[in-house]
């Protein structure tokens, strides 16, 4: 089967074209690589133009800086896989669990699978989340999220999201920011789809390393949730 890989960008310079190197030697080969860059300032853009654009299927370059959620939303057209993977431009999750994260999906157990951060975890290790103010606010948004959604995840918000293509292809998204997660969250929720979580590997980053998500993304999470629960 065939595996789309969407990687938002924005201002990863440092770290994208490693990023690239690791997605193409995990052990799944059979790949499409989408990369979205969201309007970098920092070089990134100039390097996919120059350099990174051969290494993969696709580069979108967006003239405005858009958010993540756009990022996705202009690679969800050009998905011609079996199954799509969403891949922050950081380091922060290691491609070598793609493998245990689309055995569900090629199994037929479920058509959604999330890596989480800390499942079968007993301790949130501070070595993984690099402080414990996000483990606290992971930890509460993702209770608030099974709440809502009648769901028994243990890390709602990851970047690795995990789907069945037909069925990502048939979700219209409507958030541009890093409200994505609640969303589509809340809309799998909805269909009744089970989403099966497999445990990954995490090394978080600061601020200072580029870290992108706040506190207002937060509350904008519980907004989302709220949202497409209730109105949408």
């Amino acid at each position: 089967m065939k595996l789309s890989v969407l990687i938002p960008v924005y201002n990863e310079i440092s770290t994208i074209e490693k990023l690239i190197n690791k997605v193409k030697s995990q052990k799944i080969k059979n790949l499409q690589i989408i990369v979205v860059d969201d309007c970098s300032t920092d070089g990134t853009k100039q390097l996919l133009k120059k350099k990174l654009y051969k290494e993969v299927d696709l580069v979108i370059y967006h003239k405005n800086n858009k958010g993540k959620g756009a990022a996705i939303k202009s690679a969800q057209k050009f998905i011609s896989g079996d199954l799509v993977i969403i891949q922050d431009g950081d380091l922060e999750y290691n491609p070598r669990d793609y493998e245990i994260l689309v055995k569900p999906i090629i199994s037929g157990l479920t058509k959604v699978v999330y890596g989480s951060r800390v499942k079968k975890n007993k301790r949130y290790e501070t070595e993984n989340f690099i402080s414990l103010t996000r483990i606290f606010f992971n930890h509460i948004l993702t209770i608030f999220s099974n709440f809502l959604n009648n769901q028994s995840l243990t890390d709602a918000h990851t970047c690795y999201k995990t789907f069945d293509a037909k069925l990502f292809k048939s979700i219209s998204l409507k958030e541009s920011d890093f409200a994505f997660c609640p969303e589509i969250t809340t809309k799998i929720s909805k269909l009744n789809v089970m989403i099966v979580e497999r445990r990954i590997s995490y090394k978080g980053r600061s601020v200072k390393e580029g870290k992108k998500i706040g506190v207002y993304d937060g509350f904008r999470a519980i907004y989302v949730l709220l949202k497409y629960k209730f109105f949408c």
